[in-house]
């Protein structure tokens, strides 16, 4: 039976919901502390939505981590409709989705970086993507990190890893600095061929990002640190702002959507240096 596009917004929803309580649960387990839960309304119509950002600062483990789970509709600007998929002639739109970002306290362990999203304009489709940025060089996390992706990818399709590996690559890219922001993972967008098949998919990518970073954590989370290394953690935070000021599609998307503006700007580390 064919799924109708109402049920396929709601099934979407309430993954994208699950999935923020599931790694919220796994991250108070790792950090032994509470996340404190916002919820926001995008205006006072509940029809436009809303959603649930939870945050840490400042504890044992993380620096700060926000999980945020979104679920907002309206109306596109005029000189944003252009930019997006199916909304030239329709400027509604309808989108749902879910973005973690964590940066460590310990800079042996790399900050981590997760979103997935359904959107819905006169089209529909799925994108979103998972990466990491260390800041302390370590070739064999970076192997096992990529290996458990190609992994999930590979399960689905073989095409998937070498084209999304690539896509990650050149999307978190600094031209400035003629580099890329951390060591990669993977980007897609614009999945639409098959609502099923796609949902499970972003589904399988939720759960490796939380398996892949609680793996990393509990590998690092007692090893010792220097002062130094403390220090170049701060220098590789302040490419990755430079980067989501600048560059980042999401960021953009949620400010030009009336998204609530702490929820998007939590991917910003708390402390950061620039040489």
């Amino acid at each position: 039976m064919k799924t109708d596009l109402n049920t396929k917004k709601e099934i979407a929803s309430e993954w994208f919901k699950f999935l923020q309580k599931l790694i919220c649960e796994e991250f108070e387990r790792i950090e032994k502390a509470k996340f404190k839960k916002t919820n926001w309304k995008k205006s006072k119509n509940q029809k436009d939505g809303g959603g649930t950002y939870a945050i840490i600062k400042n504890g044992s483990v993380f620096d700060s981590v926000g999980v945020n789970f979104s679920q907002v509709s309206g109306k596109f600007h005029k000189k944003f409709r252009n930019q997006i998929l199916g909304a030239k002639k329709n400027p509604n739109y309808w989108a749902s989705g879910i973005s973690v970002v964590a940066h460590m306290k310990n800079p042996k362990i790399p900050s981590m970086h997760f979103n997935t999203r359904f959107i819905v304009t006169s089209k529909s489709w799925f994108g979103g993507g998972m990466d990491a940025t260390p800041s302390i060089r370590d070739d064999i996390e970076r192997k096992n990190f990529h290996k458990k992706i190609k992994y999930v990818c590979d399960k689905h399709n073989k095409k998937y890893y070498p084209k999304y590996k690539k896509w990650c690559d050149n999307y978190f890219y600094l031209p400035h600095r003629k580099e890329m922001r951390g060591i990669g993972g993977i980007f897609f967008d614009y999945k639409k061929n098959n609502w099923e098949k796609d949902f499970n998919f972003v589904r399988n990518i939720g759960l490796c990002f939380l398996d892949c970073t609680k793996s990393i954590i509990e590998k690092k989370i007692n090893t010792k640190w220097s002062k130094k290394q403390k220090n170049e953690q701060l220098y590789k935070r302040g490419r990755y702002i430079e980067f989501n000021l600048l560059y980042d599609r999401g960021t953009k998307f949620g400010l030009s959507t009336g998204g609530n503006v702490e929820a998007i700007l939590m991917s910003l580390p708390p402390m950061a240096k620039w040489k």
